[in-house]
Formats: C-alpha cells, sequence, structure tokens
C-alpha cells in the first residue's frame, strides 16, 4: 500500500471560503489537506481539486467512515472514496478513529470508543477491510473526547499501537485533541506519546480549542494556544519532523491568517531539524 508522501512541513486546512484565492493566486503554502466527503458527489469540485493536487501535496481528511462502530464499514461510502482517491491521487488518507453508525442509524458525530480488547479486535478488521478495499494505508485520528467508558483495558496510545501492529495503519496524531483529553479527562498525554510507534506517525495536526463550562471544547475556531504549541515541540523532539496542519473549521479567517499559524508550525519544525 502507498506510505505517507506528504513532506515534513507545515500547511493547511482548505475551506471553502479559501478556494477562489487559491486556485487564483496559488499562494506559497506547503501542502493542503481537504475534507474528503466534500468531494464525493464529483464535478466542479473534483475538477477543482484536482488543480490543488498539481499544485500542492494533498491530503484527504474523512469525518464519516466510523471505522470504530459496531458495524462494518459503509461499501458505498468506500466505493465514492475511492473514486476521489482515484481522481485526485493524495499524497495521504486520513479518517478519525471513531463511532458513528449502528445497522440501523448514522449520527453526525465523532463518537469515542471503548479501548477494551473486543473492539480492538473488530476495529482492526474494520481497518483492514478499508484499507484493501481502497489500495492505501489509512492514517488514523486520535479523538478529543468529553467522557470515558467504564471497563476500558488499555489508553488510547496502546489501543492505536495494537491497531498499527495489526494492520499497518498510521496514525495522524492530534495534538490539541491530546490536550484537551489531558485537561477535560485527566489524560496522561506523555503515556499516551510514550506508546506511540514513532515510525507510524505520519502527520500531526494543529488547532485552536474554545473554553467551555469547566471544561475545553474542540472547536477549530481559534489560533494554536500556547499550551497545545508546547505540546506540540515535545512531540516533534520526541518523534522528529512530521507533516503539520493548521485546522480552522470555524470562524475562519483570512487566508492570511492561516499561513501565519503555519509559519509558527514550520519554524518549530526548522529548529527541531537544526537540532537533529
Amino acid at each position: 500500500m502507498p506510505i505517507n508522501l506528504l513532506p515534513c512541513s507545515a500547511g493547511i486546512g482548505l475551506r471553502g471560503p479559501h478556494y477562489r484565492e487559491v486556485v487564483e493566486h496559488w499562494p506559497a503554502l506547503g501542502w493542503v489537506e481537504v475534507h474528503s466527503e466534500n468531494f464525493f458527489d464529483g464535478g466542479q469540485p473534483v475538477a477543482m481539486l484536482q488543480q490543488v493536487a498539481a499544485h500542492y501535496p494533498l491530503s484527504l481528511h474523512g469525518v464519516g467512515l466510523g471505522l470504530g462502530s459496531a458495524t462494518r464499514p459503509d461499501y458505498q461510502h468506500l466505493a465514492s472514496l475511492k473514486r476521489l482517491i482515484n481522481s485526485v491521487k493524495p499524497a495521504s488518507v486520513s479518517e478519525h478513529l471513531s463511532f458513528n453508525h449502528s445497522s440501523q442509524r448514522y449520527i453526525n458525530d465523532l463518537l469515542p470508543l471503548p479501548y477494551t480488547h473486543a473492539a480492538l479486535h473488530r476495529i482492526a478488521s474494520h481497518i483492514q477491510e478499508a484499507q484493501d478495499m481502497l489500495g492505501s494505508r489509512i492514517l488514523l485520528e486520535n479523538l478529543s473526547s468529553y467522557l470515558t467508558y467504564p471497563g476500558n483495558e488499555m489508553h488510547e496510545g496502546e489501543f492505536l499501537a495494537e491497531l498499527v501492529q495489526r494492520t499497518g495503519c498510521g496514525i495522524l496524531l492530534d495534538i490539541n485533541n491530546l490536550y484537551v483529553n489531558h485537561i477535560n479527562l485527566g489524560v496522561d498525554y506523555n503515556a499516551v506519546l510514550a506508546s506511540l510507534p514513532a515510525a507510524a506517525i505520519g502527520e500531526i495536526h494543529l488547532a485552536g480549542y474554545s473554553q467551555g463550562e469547566g471544561l475545553l471544547l474542540d472547536t477549530h475556531s481559534q489560533a494554536v494556544h500556547p499550551a497545545v504549541w508546547q505540546l506540540y515541540q515535545q512531540a516533534i523532539k520526541q518523534f522528529g519532523k512530521r507533516p503539520t496542519l493548521i485546522e480552522w473549521d470555524i470562524d475562519i479567517p483570512a487566508l492570511a491568517v492561516l499561513q501565519a499559524e503555519a509559519a509558527k508550525a514550520q519554524q518549530l519544525l526548522e529548529m527541531e531539524y537544526a537540532l537533529v
């Protein structure tokens, strides 16, 4: 299966408000990521994305496959994703490690998983089925969460490491999610990072959270917070340089603001490279 081919530089999430500006001016961007499902219907959006992919390394990031669900991956969803992969030839394909459907219904959310051996066995089979059909290695993203399941038999880092071992998938390490879980749930981010196989980490996400009543909300609506930058520095010191994305999905600012955030990540990547 193709491995992650993104450059070890900083990129941005390309969202609707910036499509026109990007294709008219082709600004300096290390790479870009889009949400896969926005392009499943083909037509002009895919034609535009093909133009983008010709100028920048492209990452397809899914939000709807729900590989952590109780039932098998939806065939039509996989078929649509495979068509898109064939059309735009992305450098990377990723998904959230989440629950979102049963045999009766779909939920438009990224729900957390129980970290048990039974869930591990089921989810590994879903990942393998998806990768076999797509002909592509998938990077799986760790979630932000506001609850933990009773009866967990391992923590998230151990669960992800086991999935990598069983399926050959990769990891998309979301630093903001990890920090949010640390504050909200007391997750030991050092233990999670220590469990992750460095070779499997193909991409890192950075984003901004919002402050709720007694907890942090993973809204992707602000600039990256200082504590998240600090944890990011810790991660790249441990794992080395990794392709790093600035995510901003709500209250999306001007493209120049995203570029400035990406420049901060790029500076940290280059500092880490100089130390190696």
